[in-house]
C-alpha cells in the first residue's frame, strides 16, 4: 500500500473536481438528449443523488482505508467532500427547478413528505461543512473546525436513509448503501472508542 500511496501523491486533488464536473455534465447531456429513458428528469435526479451518496461514502471511507489497509488518501478528502456536496446541490436543483417547478410545492413537499424532510436535513448539515472546507475557515475555527466537521457522520446517514425511504420497501440497492454507511460509521466509532479506552 505504501507504493500505491506514493504513486497517488503525484495525482493532484483538482482532478477530482474535474472528474466530478465532467460526470455531472455527461449525465445532464444524457438527460437533455433523451438517453435516460421515458422520464429523463427523474432519472437525472436519481443519477445526481446516487453520485452524491457514492462520493459521501468515499469520503467516509478514507480514514478506515488508512487505518486498516495503510492507504493514505487524506489529501483527497476535501476534494471528495466538496464534489459530494456539488452533486447534492445538482440533485436538489433538478428536483426543485426541473421536477417540482414551484417554490410553494417545494416547501410543501419538504413538510409533507418524510423522505424529502430527511434529505433536506442532510443538506442542512452538509452546508456548513462545504462553507468551511477551506484553509481560512480551518485557521479561524481552530479546534472547533474538527468538531463541526463531525456533522459529516449524521449527514451521510441521513442521505442513505433518504434513499431507502425514497425507494419504499426493502429494495436491494438502497439497503446496500445503508449497510455500507452503517459499516463505515461503525469503523469510525470503534476507532474513537478504542482511543477512549487507551486514554
Amino acid at each position: 500500500m505504501q507504493q500505491v500511496t506514493g504513486m497517488l501523491r503525484t495525482v493532484p486533488p483538482w482532478l477530482i473536481y474535474l472528474g466530478g464536473a465532467a460526470w455531472a455534465t455527461f449525465l445532464f447531456w444524457q438527460g437533455a438528449t433523451g438517453r435516460m429513458g421515458p422520464e429523463p428528469i427523474k432519472a437525472l435526479e436519481h443519477a445526481y443523488g446516487e453520485a452524491a451518496l457514492i462520493a459521501l461514502l468515499a469520503g467516509l471511507a478514507i480514514t478506515p482505508l488508512r487505518r486498516f489497509l495503510g492507504l493514505n488518501l487524506l489529501r483527497f478528502r476535501r476534494a471528495v467532500g466538496l464534489t459530494a456536496f456539488f452533486f447534492v446541490v445538482c440533485h436538489v436543483l433538478v428536483w426543485a427547478v426541473l421536477d417540482v417547478q414551484s417554490v410553494q410545492r417545494v416547501w410543501a413537499d419538504i413538510l409533507r413528505r418524510p423522505y424529502i424532510t430527511v434529505g433536506m436535513a442532510g443538506l442542512a448539515l452538509l452546508l456548513p461543512l462545504a462553507m468551511t472546507s477551506n484553509n481560512r475557515a480551518l485557521r479561524w475555527l481552530g479546534p472547533r473546525w474538527r468538531q463541526l466537521h463531525r456533522l459529516t457522520y449524521p449527514a451521510v446517514f441521513l442521505a442513505a436513509v433518504h434513499f431507502v425511504m425514497l425507494r419504499k420497501g426493502l429494495q436491494a440497492e438502497p439497503m446496500i448503501y445503508l449497510l455500507g454507511t452503517c459499516l463505515l460509521l461503525a469503523l469510525r466509532f470503534l476507532k474513537r472508542a478504542s482511543r477512549g479506552k487507551a486514554a
